[in-house]
């Protein structure tokens, strides 16, 4: 029958509602295993069980359920433990109805880290059976002839050992021997010359024959039935997924007092395949209804879905009838008087939490909750199921009071998650505990020294716990599940040793040091530390009021890369508090501002950047940082007046942007159409200002493209040299975009380097100069040049960068040109006159009519060219030519 909830039950005065229990803790979890598994014991001594019987419903199976890190696999371990011996069984753990020798328990890892294919789950259940120091004749029989089919010339004995399997079991090297044992008796039975090996090895028709013909004077093979079919077909590994039924025959020819029961552990079910996906699940499935006087107890994230018969195909055996245990849903059980064989431990998904709503209270078979209410638990549940059961405790506290429960009532945390997830901690655990709850991510060192004690054991205790998951991602390995976290920062502690804000201001300066010892000692320069510290550090800061400090330092390292991933800090102006208060605030708002400028329209950069400037909160030696990148943001914009007042501030500062402003003044001077003077500027950055990008982007408008090729090759060197992987992708894009014009295939080559550079970065306008080059290299060639352009221009609109648009513009009347097409030249002409109407870009104009060989009109801007116009319009019209001839040629 289905647990009632009696909690629930004595709730409320309303009969009408059902309610029904869900949850398990540990020990009930240890209860149903031993229940289960006594209740098979039953079963399998009962005169009617047939271990050959393929058709009877299976009950041999028990299923745990539950989010990754939820401590599954430390149930699964500790299950086997305990079958195995009394002595490792927990203290609050019943000791199960049958003798400890009755079971053999072995665990499997699943797992894709653990190497775990089909055939060594076969070899690891035959090892455990080993124990028992009793041969297997018929499956063993199946087992060599599959092996000399399948590891000709290689012992299992070599196999188990070089595999590891030898040593994990007291009783594996035994194996070899009971095979050989095994078999030469039933080669001698069988009147077989030589051994069963050697029939095996010259094909095994003569084997199969004589077992038909003289069975029976083989005892230990003599009600085999299915033996000699299985012998019969190709030893593969299909064959291999049915042997489980010789094993569980074997298993049942034991004498009463020389047989054990055994119980397989399958842990880590999840990673033998996916929804769609079901051959190892299939093989594995055939395992369990194969050994019907085995006992099987899984562990995995999923509830199996075997009793569903959509999996029709996918699977051998479905639906309720094949296996009543797995049917979800408290009906099934009470009609069939099955109890539930699948059990949720852990967190739910979303899509189970709203079944658990629906399904924990009812009346009338219909949800008591209403879908709203039950959307808005889910949603701040972040599946954890003891939200997910306050939440209905409480519904039926407002249900009480007389009223409909609202959205809004449950806009909250509950101080019990609190008290719940303390109640078994020790005092130096919950220490740790309430020290970690401030950053979003530890390692064990990190918190030991967040928490300031002088040793590890409680942090390592409390990794153990289930509400800390761990994740192989990111720079520390732990984080506190999301809902205990929060509860633990902003639920009202009515604990015992419940925190002041002096113990948590205490907790975050600790946490704020220790994150800078992390990043300043990290020897291998990790961006993924950086950015880690950086994040934390400045969460710390904002929220406890303390000072910038180390951050400065990191903030300005962070933008040197020009990497730019997000930082996923909430900008400051959307807080409760209602704008920038503190420098902290103020650092949180610009490093936000830089990093989303890649995602944002570059005004809501100027914006929020300006914003921050006029707070006056930034330290001094940080004015810098945002007013450089405002400056930036300017001139992406077209605001070059501003743009230019604001690199020559920086530049007058002398701080560690000096040379970045230097940069942005050469490029500047490179928008007014002043090359000299950009060339000369670039002779004074260095390495530090990217003299050489600079370069580059003076060179490839005169039309010089080797000259420009060569420049952007060596900053990219500049920046492979000084492990700067952001301006390596950039030099790169430009330097696909140069050599577009004057080698395609040769382009190509720079293109898929520039993209798997750029794949791993967030550069926006990098990202433009590619998908340019990418048009510039199809110039001429591909039809569909206008159309890709357009596509383009509409994302390029998004982001506010405005040079990014006159430059497609210019790549399609290098196109226009190409196709010698007037009427689209002109027409792509006057857009560039458009484009660059406030004077920067304006020489795009200029290069458009030397494409063409077409005169410039009187009121046409000119530039300062390095070598003269003439020159620079004799270069652009004979890259013109030679891709026109080119075609004409390849036509």
């Amino acid at each position: 029958m289905a647990g009632r909830d009696l909690r629930t039950l004595f709730s409320s005065n309303d009969r009408s509602i059902s309610a029904s229990e869900a949850f398990t803790n540990r020990q009930t979890q240890w209860q149903a295993v031993t229940s289960s598994l006594a209740e098979h014991i039953r079963s399998v001594g009962r005169a009617d069980f047939d271990v050959e019987d393929l058709e009877a419903p299976r009950r041999n199976i028990l299923v745990f359920h539950g989010v990754g890190g939820i401590g599954k696999s430390t149930l699964s371990r500790k299950i086997e433990a305990s079958l195995a011996s009394s002595a490792h069984r927990p203290a609050q753990w019943e000791p199960p109805s049958h003798p400890e020798q009755r079971t053999l328990p072995v665990r499997i890892d699943l797992a894709r880290a653990a190497g775990m294919d089909f055939e060594r789950v076969i070899l690891t259940i035959r090892l455990a059976v080993a124990a028992l120091g009793r041969p297997m004749p018929a499956f063993d029989l199946a087992l060599r002839r599959y092996w000399e089919h399948n590891h000709p010339g290689e012992s299992i004995e070599d196999y188990l050992r070089r595999g590891g399997l030898l040593s994990r079991f007291s009783a594996a090297a035994a194996l070899p021997q009971q095979m050989q044992s095994a078999l030469s008796d039933v080669a001698q039975a069988l009147l077989l010359p030589g051994t069963v090996g050697g029939a095996l090895g010259h094909g095994a028709g003569a084997l199969i024959k004589a077992l038909r013909e003289r069975r029976q004077s083989v005892r230990a093979l003599a009600d085999c039935s299915r033996l000699a079919d299985l012998l019969e077909v190709d030893p593969d590994l299909e064959a291999l997924s049915f042997y489980p039924h010789l094993l569980a025959w074997d298993l049942a020819q034991l004498p009463p007092g020389k047989s054990a029961l055994p119980v397989i552990l399958l842990d880590t079910f999840e990673d033998t395949g996916d929804r769609t996906h079901r051959d190892f699940e299939r093989l594995l499935q055939r395992i369990v209804w194969l050994m019907p006087n085995a006992f099987f107890v899984i562990t995995g994230r999923n509830r199996l879905q075997w009793a569903e018969t959509s999996l029709e195909g996918q699977l051998d055996w479905t639906g309720p009838n094949s296996w009543p245990g797995l049917v979800p849903g408290d009906a099934a059980y009470t009609q069939s008087n099955t109890p539930s064989r699948q059990i949720l431990i852990g967190d739910f998904s979303l899509e189970d939490c709203e079944n658990y709503l629906t399904r924990r209270l009812s009346r009338g078979g219909q949800p008591l909750i209403d879908e709203p209410v039950r959307r808005i638990i889910a949603e701040r549940s972040h599946g954890l199921p003891l939200y997910l059961d306050l939440s209905v405790m409480r519904y039926l506290e407002l249900r009480r009071g007389g009223g409909q429960p609202q959205v809004t009532d449950f806009d909250h945390d509950f101080p019990a998650l609190i008290t719940r997830t303390l109640s078994d901690l020790t005092a130096e655990e919950r220490h740790v505990l309430r020290s970690v709850s401030l950053l979003s991510a530890f390692s064990v060192p990190l918190a030991t020294k967040v928490a300031g004690m002088d040793h590890d054991s409680p942090a390592l205790r409390l990794i153990e716990r289930p509400f800390i998951r761990e994740s192989s991602s990111g720079v520390w390995p732990f984080h506190i599940h999301d809902l205990i976290r929060s509860a633990i920062r902003n639920a009202d502690d009515g604990s015992d040793d419940r925190w002041s804000q002096e113990d948590w201001q205490r907790a975050a300066q600790r946490g704020f040091h220790a994150l800078e010892e992390q990043w300043r000692h990290d020897v291998r320069r990790d961006r993924t530390v950086l950015v880690g510290c950086l994040q934390q550090g400045l969460l710390l800061a904002r929220d406890f009021d303390l000072d910038v400090d180390w951050l400065g330092d990191a903030a300005f390292q962070y933008v040197a890369d020009s990497i730019w991933e997000p930082l996923s800090l909430p900008e400051a102006s959307d807080t409760v508090s209602g704008g920038l208060q503190t420098a902290a605030d103020a650092l949180v708002e610009t490093l936000s501002a830089i990093a989303r400028r890649q995602h944002e329209h570059r005004e809501r950069t100027v914006s929020r950047l300006s914003a921050v400037l006029a707070s006056g909160l930034l330290p001094d030696e940080l004015v810098e940082l945002a007013t450089y990148h405002l400056a930036k943001a300017q001139r992406d914009l077209g605001l070059t007046d501003a743009s230019r007042r604001g690199m020559q501030r920086v530049v007058s500062v002398g701080g560690r942007l000096a040379f970045a402003a230097g940069r942005g003044l050469a490029h500047l001077s490179r928008l007014s159409g002043d090359f000299p003077a950009a060339v000369d500027a670039a002779g004074r950055l260095g390495w530090e200002g990217r003299h050489q990008r600079v370069l580059g982007d003076v060179w490839w408008v005169q039309g010089d493209m080797n000259r420009a090729a060569a420049a952007y090759r060596a900053a990219r060197s500049e920046a492979e040299q000084n492990d700067v992987v952001g301006e390596t992708a950039m030099s790169q894009a430009h330097l696909a975009f140069a050599v577009a014009f004057t080698d395609p295939v040769q382009a190509d080559d720079e293109l898929d380097l520039a993209d798997r550079l750029l794949s791993r970065l967030r550069l926006r306008s990098a990202e433009m100069t590619a998908r340019i080059a990418a048009l510039v290299r199809d110039a001429g060639y591909a039809a569909d040049v206008p159309d890709r352009a357009a596509v383009l221009l509409a994302e390029i609109s998004v982001s506010g960068i405005s040079y990014a648009a006159a430059k497609l513009q210019l790549a399609l009347c290098f196109h226009h040109a190409v196709f010698d097409a007037r009427d689209e030249l002109a027409a792509g002409i006057s857009r560039l006159r458009e484009l660059t109407d406030s004077g920067d870009y304006a020489y795009y104009v200029e290069i458009a009519h030397f494409m063409a060989d077409l005169p410039l009109s009187t009121d046409t801007a000119r530039a300062r060219w390095i070598d003269g116009e003439q020159r620079t319009r004799e270069r652009w019209r004979n890259i013109v030519m030679t891709r026109r001839n080119h075609l004409e040629a390849a036509q």
